[in-house]
């Protein structure tokens, strides 16, 4: 088994629009006094990344922003506030609380919202520092997401490049000579909250990096695109109360269909 090494970076300041995120990375890391080494996955915030992109926008209303971000809700509850949480589906695919829309550490009235291309990013951002250190890097970018049937939340990779994304363990055997048959592991997302380990969420150090781990690839890949899993095979699509609504109005209208000899009790 690999020897793991994670540590985040110091020193890398409040990010705004227009920075070239890569230059001031490279100069945490020269500042940290241990360079990238080839083999290195990089693990970024999304929230640098948005605020770099200019993803930074005037928004009277969280939740009008919320609405315009995302594509489908799939749930919706009210809160002891007063307010509703939705758990909604972003242009990504991306399942996940008010689309991703964040109101912390941003100017009054404005939200931040995700990268338009989270896997491009990770790709700009391992060229741009590949060119600079001459060291063989991956990247990834990460979010923040709540989880099903658990309490908490941990960070997910929402964007990755020059990374395998995930390690397939179809083909092998177990200890006990079975073929495997599903194990397929999501090691971007396994990185993404190894990473989270030592930036923390309140430390101000959104970028980290992970050593030891046998992963990066000399190309781009297929990003964590890869990991968005579409309609027809997602068992969950919509929220318990949404989907008894939707089936029960789905009743409804073929009773409709099929006229009052579709409400008469069989004797």
């Amino acid at each position: 088994m690999p020897a793991l090494s994670v540590w985040a970076l110091e020193g890398l300041g409040e990010v705004r629009q227009g920075d070239d995120l890569p230059a001031l990375i490279e100069a945490a890391i020269l500042e940290s006094g241990t360079p990238l080494e080839s083999g290195d996955v990089l693990v970024v915030a999304s929230k640098i990344v948005s605020k770099a992109e200019g993803r930074t926008v005037p928004a009277e209303d969280r939740e009008d922003a919320i609405t315009a971000e995302a594509v489908r809700v799939v749930a919706s509850r009210p809160r002891a506030d007063g307010g509703v949480t939705r758990i909604t589906e972003t242009r990504h695919g991306f399942v996940m609380a008010a689309a991703g829309v964040d109101a912390s550490n941003v100017p009054e009235g404005h939200v931040l919202l995700l990268p338009v291309d989270p896997d491009g990013s990770a790709r700009q951002l391992v060229r741009g520092l590949r060119e600079r250190t001459g060291a063989r890097i991956g990247a990834v970018v990460t979010d923040t997401f709540g989880r099903p049937w658990r309490h908490a939340q941990t960070d997910l990779a929402i964007g990755a490049a020059y990374v395998r994304v995930v390690e397939d363990h179809r083909g092998g055997e177990d200890s006990h000579g079975r073929v495997l048959t599903v194990s397929v592991t999501a090691l971007v997302d396994e990185i993404a909250a190894a990473a989270d380990l030592a930036k923390g969420k309140a430390g101000g150090t959104p970028v980290a990096v992970v050593r030891g781990l046998d992963a990066v690839i000399d190309e781009p890949g297929p990003g964590v695109a890869l990991l968005v899993r579409g309609a027809e095979g997602d068992m969950f699509r919509l929220g318990s109360d949404e989907a008894f609504a939707e089936g029960h109005e789905a009743g409804m209208r073929m009773a409709e269909a099929l006229g009052d000899d579709a409400r008469e009790p069989r004797s």
